[in-house]
């Protein structure tokens, strides 16, 4: 059984509107046992839109998203039918692998538009130091989602930027891993999922530059809510729909293999999957697509040289740990070229710093 090749579209339910995180204490009838994980700031966030009293056990991640601290907490936590977690990414990875280890149901409420995780059974797990480890696949997806754009009208307008950098990537790694396959070896799911993405393409281009004015406006307006779904939920179902055709390849490869160079680890995850895209293209030697991209990348605040990424240095010595990963048979950048090296993704990046 190969887990990573199956159709698992995401959240068995998927709830988005207005004010909707009113009817939370609804969504936990039937369970008995339920236990919150959260941060720091992700609590603060919650408890400042939520003045209900959740009367459960809280337990606080170590910021690090690792497996070792969710065994941790599981250890902790003993026993829970539902975990709910209330928090960003990092957040949500941790408790999703807290409920596989006992076997719980997953509720998640995100605070933060940035990202497909709330959404998907998929989790980026990293080492206790913040380096990336690997993609994991949990057995379930969440049992619930629940996406309250009022209250996601406190985003950061950071982190709503890095969502529509991370979502965007959505076509142009299908697109470029896909490219070459056969239409015969298409499957009716991989179809679906390239169309997904497609549409994702085109709803950001169009809308999310508003969407960023309406964020800022705290306006909960058609476009903001469009880009909402799109970052957490349309953006999982490429993945869900396309298996590992649909996930990660040339521009999270460059993001994963940032993730070695310590002056990035502030750098939010889809700043830097966003300049992977343009990392991708130049190595697909569409030159074109990243100079029809740079006006929107200017306009929404997403990087196109790596100092905007607090890379300084970009010889080739310094950016060896970044290129050695990315180029490895581990990664996904050879779901794009599978004769990818090293040399080809140093070239690719001196392409895009030149342009």
């Amino acid at each position: 059984m190969d887990i990573t090749t199956e159709v698992r579209p995401g959240a068995n339910r998927y709830v988005s509107g207005e004010g909707i995180l009113q009817d939370l204490p609804s969504y936990f009838v039937g369970f008995k046992k339920i236990s919150i994980i959260t941060g720091e700031k992700s609590s603060e966030a919650f408890r400042k839109y939520y003045r209900q009293e959740l009367h459960y056990p809280t337990y606080r991640y170590d910021g690090t998203s690792s497996h070792e601290n969710a065994v941790a907490l599981a250890e902790e936590i003993e026993q829970a039918e539902l975990i709910v977690a209330i928090g960003a990414g990092r957040v949500i990875d941790t408790a999703k692998m807290v409920a596989e280890e006992l076997n719980a149901e997953l509720l998640v409420i995100p605070t933060l538009i940035s990202n497909c995780a709330p959404f998907t059974p998929i989790v980026a797990v990293y080492r206790p130091d913040r380096t990336f480890k690997a993609m994991g696949f949990m057995t379930r997806a969440p049992f619930l989602t629940i996406v309250d754009s009022k209250f996601l009208l406190a985003t950061p307008k950071d982190y709503f930027v890095a969502g529509v950098g991370d979502t965007l990537a959505k076509w142009y790694e299908i697109e470029g891993i896909t490219r070459r396959l056969p239409e015969d070896e298409k499957s009716a799911y991989v179809s679906l999922g390239i169309a997904c993405a497609k549409a994702i393409q085109e709803l950001l281009l169009k809308d999310a530059i508003p969407a960023i004015e309406d964020l800022q406006n705290r306006k909960a307006s058609p476009a903001f809510s469009r880009v909402t779904d799109a970052i957490i939920g349309l953006a999982g179902e490429t993945g869900g729909f396309a298996a590992s055709f649909g996930r990660s390849a040339g521009a999270h490869a460059i993001h994963d293999g940032l993730s070695y160079l310590e002056s990035t680890h502030e750098q939010l995850h889809g700043k830097k999957v966003a300049y992977g895209i343009l990392v991708q293209l130049a190595h697909t030697k569409d030159i074109e697509e990243i100079l029809t991209l740079r006006p929107f990348y200017e306009a929404a605040g997403l990087p196109m040289k790596l100092k905007e990424l607090n890379v300084l240095d970009t010889s080739k010595e310094a950016l060896t740990p970044v290129i050695d990963h990315a180029a490895s048979t581990n990664e996904t950048f050879n779901m794009v070229d599978p004769a990818i090296t090293f040399d080809d993704i140093y070239q690719a990046i001196q392409t895009v710093e030149s342009l």
